[in-house]
């Protein structure tokens, strides 16, 4: 991915910030969901939502891009709305499933979700699958990406089965070393606060839910991911403590088994996942592509829009990672496509 940030827009702190609140999310008309529940296996609930205003919405023989969303994120954060105006662009369909908990609504069972709930992320494609015919993308965003990638380095050949390709976009592939990163400084004071102001509160509704199933006091307490995750993430879903969980859950170590095409896109100056914590080529197979461009920040990438300055949209790396996803179909999927 060839990027370069607009000249007002310096480090990853301000592309990361500026993408979020006030990027231009799409080209023409807002992206319009519909909402379909999904009942899991252990009887809970996830919310699915799917693009309906685009020209093959109903579409079965359409490639179907499926959109993982980031720790706290939905269909309603600025790169689901850029990934599916992008998708509408090209005349496939789109769906956005919500991670337990992350739709609006409180899931019903004792657990929430976290960055390698690979088992999840199968159901979940495998359900996709089961219901379209045509070919299917994944792309994942930060949470869902390492998870994503998870996903892939645990079916290793067996994932060609059900989908094309895959993308993780700005994931934490080393959750230790990024873990770490975000509890410091600026990181901790902004975006840890940012996330702990949702989840906690999340929390504390479960614990209504299910009293017992952990310390009240010590979650209030909690300043950092990893005091959250000791207290909530890692017991509720079956990991010893913190480090347990970050060490276990890290797609990085797995990336050498994925068989099936994927791209892994981090930008070097993402604020809160150190450069140093990528993976190189060594740690990968040959079947993963890395896109390490200087500039993006985290899950930004804001490009000078027509209308120029102040204004810029975050359409530059739904366009480029779709692109990549696009050269992975069957060629009769390819020469379907429409391009707006």
């Amino acid at each position: 991915m060839n990027y370069r940030a607009p000249w007002w827009l310096p480090g990853g702190n301000l592309q990361t910030i500026w993408a979020a609140l006030r990027g231009l999310r799409y080209s023409h008309q807002k992206p319009l969901f519909r909402r379909e529940r999904w009942t899991t296996p252990d009887q809970d609930f996830v919310d699915v939502d799917w693009l309906v205003n685009s020209p093959n919405a109903d579409a079965k023989t359409q490639p179907l891009l499926v959109v993982f969303h980031g720790l706290e994120g939905s269909s309603s954060s600025h790169y689901s709305e850029a990934f599916a105006d992008v998708a509408s662009s090209r005349g496939w369909a789109c769906a956005v499933p919500h991670f337990r908990g992350c739709s609006g609504e409180l899931n019903l069972a004792p657990r929430a979700y976290h960055s390698g709930d690979f088992a999840e992320i199968d159901w979940m494609l495998r359900r996709f699958k089961a219901t379209h015919t045509g070919p299917l993308l994944a792309v994942g965003i930060s949470l869902g990406g390492n998870a994503l990638m998870r996903w892939a380095g645990e079916l290793e050949n067996a994932a060609a089965e059900v989908v094309s390709a895959i993308t993780s976009v700005c994931s934490p592939l080393d959750l230790t070393a990024s873990g770490q990163a975000i509890s410091e400084g600026f990181n901790r004071q902004t975006y840890t606060r940012m996330f702990l102001g949702t989840m906690v509160p999340k929390a504390l509704q479960k614990l209504a839910q299910h009293p017992q199933l952990f310390n009240r006091e010590a979650l209030l307490a909690a300043r950092d991911l990893y005091a959250f995750d000791n207290i909530f993430t890692a017991p509720l879903h079956g990991f010893t403590n913190t480090e347990d969980y970050w060490r276990r859950a890290s797609a990085k170590p797995h990336m050498q088994r994925i068989a099936v095409p994927a791209l892994a896109l981090n930008a070097l100056n993402d604020p809160f996942i150190p450069a140093t914590s990528l993976p190189c080529g060594a740690d990968v197979s040959a079947s993963v592509s890395l896109w390490q461009p200087l500039q993006g920040g985290h899950v930004g990438f804001p490009a000078d829009s027509d209308a120029g300055w102040p204004h810029a949209h975050v359409r530059a790396m739904p366009l480029a990672v779709c692109e990549f996803l696009a050269q992975h179909l069957p060629s009769s999927a390819r020469s379907s496509e429409i391009h707006g």
